[in-house]
């Protein structure tokens, strides 16, 4: 039986984060390699797409039921989507609940650090690190460039995207997507 017949049959033919049955592959848990049914996880399309950087948070309200999954695979993608969405009230509140055994959860923070490594962290005006997904607040008035306004004082913009430049961030303003320079804002 290969790898992903064995997840296939594991998973009831259901993609193990969020129930779907259509588009379903086998997706290895870096730093794991596929060698295993135990280091893969049956996902959808959606799932994904996604797991590098959550886009629809509302799709992710799923991990709720996935992350109490028997197996560690699973557990660790819960994790992991849970540390990106953190930004969010329930993914904080998710997160504060679930409990991983040690190898488990330093399987997860393997992942998540060799992740994050891959370029310069971002720093806001207090030298508070900032990553994907994190609300931040504006501390001075910015001219918006091409949109014809002007982003206020105070303006929290939710779920930030990070750049290739650590100097600048990208989030929603007023609808509009833009880019903000990460010394004129404050983690919320």
């Amino acid at each position: 039986m290969t790898i992903e017949q064995q997840l296939r049959e594991r998973s009831g033919d259901r993609c193990e984060l969020c129930g779907a049955t259509d588009a379903l592959s086998l997706h290895p848990v870096a730093p794991r390699a596929a060698d295993s049914a135990d280091h893969c996880a049956l996902l959808c399309a959606r799932c994904q797409s996604e797991l590098d950087g959550p886009q629809d948070h509302n799709h992710w309200r799923c991990l709720n039921d996935s992350m109490w999954s028997p197996v560690p695979a699973v557990q660790v993608l819960a994790w992991r989507t849970l540390k990106k969405l953190s930004g969010e009230v329930w993914a904080r509140d998710l997160l504060d609940m679930l409990y991983l055994e040690p190898e488990v959860q330093q399987w997860a923070e393997a992942g998540l650090v060799a992740e994050e490594d891959d370029g310069e962290p971002t720093f806001d005006s207090n030298g508070t690190r900032l990553q994907a997904g994190d609300a931040v607040t504006l501390i001075k008035d910015l001219d918006v460039k091409g949109a014809g306004f002007t982003a206020k004082r105070g303006t929290l913009v939710k779920n930030i995207s990070l750049t290739n430049n650590p100097e600048h961030i990208e989030g929603k303003v007023n609808g509009v997507q833009i880019v903000l320079v990460a010394r004129f804002l404050k983690k919320a």
